[in-house]
């Protein structure tokens, strides 16, 4: 590490609140699926910013689209419309295939909307205030109270309790659990269709499809968050078209801006047309003229170079090549996951594996303490696989 690094590093600990156990490098720019430090030393990207640059660093037509919007229209607030957010608005419906789009800055603020659009709609239907909520265990849904409060670890939210009321948490992929916390006062279930933080779980088809099911039959709203998994990363556009299974509610963040920070809630059906209304819920920032012309921009991108088409053409090739990786080593309990969203779990914790890829130039990142997370750019190739496997192992050796 150069004496500037350290210095800057050094710098940062005493002017920033140490709510992160940063690792020791100050990246300063990036190239598709590299990043570069202030040194000048190259990294390969398989984190991709916790799945937030599915195009790669630098992608010149976002590049491009957010500097037009720059120079023509930054905020006017949602007291007035705006061309750009008609647009990723539109685009966002076509290929969701929901009814309403909220945009918001973050996807602890899509979770937020989420929450009180299904108490909403429960107020509406009966005019009552006590309605609860199911969430599962070992999820993960943001740091905000609302969020937090849906969050599956106790550990999370001990310190910041008490956070809202009437949640209660059933065991991931457990239909009995689930039923086990039903009550006449729940109205909405909430999941990841593929928990991230929680170690890549993916829920089985049998599960959501159970789910809806039981909603349906409950006037339950079920709401999916996709926060992590959506965007293409597990080779649908949202991981939940794959089951055929429809939430009344979604949530998006992450890839959607794909560098720039912004989030969406979306309706269906009787959640989008019997919850919130005017005066309910509102934004300062959320869908300014700057994230939407990112957003629209993103979603063109997809649609013209057929991500999810080359995510399900590379995404085989990643796991046969981490399978091998697993298939020589007793220490790898279980490779998982769907698309480009895998996860590696070892017999015992990652940290120093992960300080030794980022020394042998490959960023990666934990799913808990013993597992590894690989999320990279949506538009890696073979070639990109077989240099992280490289790094990877001689890392792991």
């Amino acid at each position: 590490m150069s004496k500037r690094m350290q210095e800057e590093i050094e710098a940062a600990e005493r002017d920033l609140l140490h709510t992160y156990n940063r690792f020791p490098v100050i990246f300063d720019r990036g190239e598709g699926t590299d990043l570069y430090d202030i040194d000048g030393k190259q990294y390969l990207d398989f984190f991709s910013g916790i799945g937030v640059f599915a195009l790669g660093q630098g992608n010149k037509e976002l590049n491009e689209a957010m500097k037009g919007q720059i120079d023509k229209l930054m905020h006017t607030s949602n007291y007035f419309y705006n061309e750009p957010a008609i647009r990723a608005a539109r685009r966002l419906k076509e290929v969701s295939g929901m009814d309403r789009v909220f945009f918001t800055n973050s996807g602890a603020e899509a979770i937020e909307g989420a929450l009180k659009a299904a108490r909403k709609y429960a107020f509406l239907r009966d005019s009552h205030t006590d309605h609860e909520i199911i969430a599962m265990e070992n999820s993960f849904h943001g740091r905000t109270m609302g969020a937090l409060a849906v969050t599956g670890k106790k550990a999370y939210r001990e310190p910041f309790e008490p956070l809202i009321g009437n949640i209660r948490f059933a065991a991931y992929g457990d239909m009995e659990s689930v039923r086990g916390q039903l009550s006449d006062r729940t109205c909405a279930i909430l999941l990841e269709t593929v928990q991230g933080e929680g170690g890549i779980h993916p829920a089985s088809e049998a599960f959501l499809k159970e789910l809806r099911a039981l909603c349906d039959e409950r006037d339950i709203l079920l709401i999916l968050d996709e926060i992590q998994c959506g965007m293409g990363r597990t080779g649908d556009m949202f991981a939940w078209q794959a089951y055929g299974v429809k939430p009344d509610i979604m949530t998006t963040a992450k890839a959607l801006g794909c560098g720039v920070p912004v989030g969406a809630f979306l309706l269906s059906g009787k959640a989008a047309e019997h919850s919130l209304v005017a005066g309910d819920h509102g934004t300062t920032y959320g869908g300014n003229p700057f994230v939407c012309a990112a957003i629209d921009k993103v979603l063109e991108i997809y649609e013209k170079d057929d991500i999810i088409g080359h995510v399900r053409e590379v995404a085989p090739y990643l796991k046969e090549r981490l399978e091998q990786v697993a298939a020589g080593r007793s220490d790898v309990l279980e490779l998982r996951g769907k698309g480009l969203m895998l996860g590696m779990e070892f017999d015992h914790p990652v940290g120093e594996i992960l300080n030794r890829c980022l020394e042998n130039g490959l960023v990666l990142i934990n799913a808990g303490a013993n597992i590894l997370r690989f999320l990279p750019p949506l538009i890696i190739g073979r070639k990109e696989i077989d240099e992280m496997v490289e790094i990877l192992a001689r890392s792991l050796d």
